[in-house]
C-alpha cells in the first residue's frame, strides 16, 4: 500500500488539493500497478511562518513572480494570435 506524504508551504484550495490527490493516485496506478483504493495521500499545509530555507523564513521572502503560462485546463494555444 503506497503512502504519499505531501507538504506544502502555504495554502492550496480544496480543488487544488483534490487535483493533486487524483494526479498522484493515477501516477502510482500507472507506474506501480497499484489499485487506486490502495493509494493513501496526506497533504500537510505548513505556514510560511513555520518554514525556513537559506536562513530565512519563507514568509519573509519577496513574493515569487507569477507564471504567465496557461492555467491547468486552459488551451495553451488560446492566447496565440496569428499575424
Amino acid at each position: 500500500m503506497p503512502f504519499i506524504d505531501i507538504r506544502l508551504a502555504g495554502n492550496a484550495t480544496r480543488e487544488q488539493k483534490a487535483a493533486i490527490v487524483a494526479d498522484v493516485t493515477q501516477s502510482l496506478v500507472e507506474r506501480l500497478g497499484k489499485p487506486a483504493s490502495a493509494v493513501q495521500v496526506v497533504i500537510s499545509e505548513i505556514s510560511t511562518e513555520n518554514y525556513g530555507s537559506g536562513g530565512q523564513l519563507i514568509a519573509d521572502r519577496a513574493p515569487a513572480p507569477q507564471a504567465t503560462g496557461p492555467k491547468p485546463g486552459e488551451d495553451a494555444n488560446a492566447a496565440v494570435t496569428s499575424r
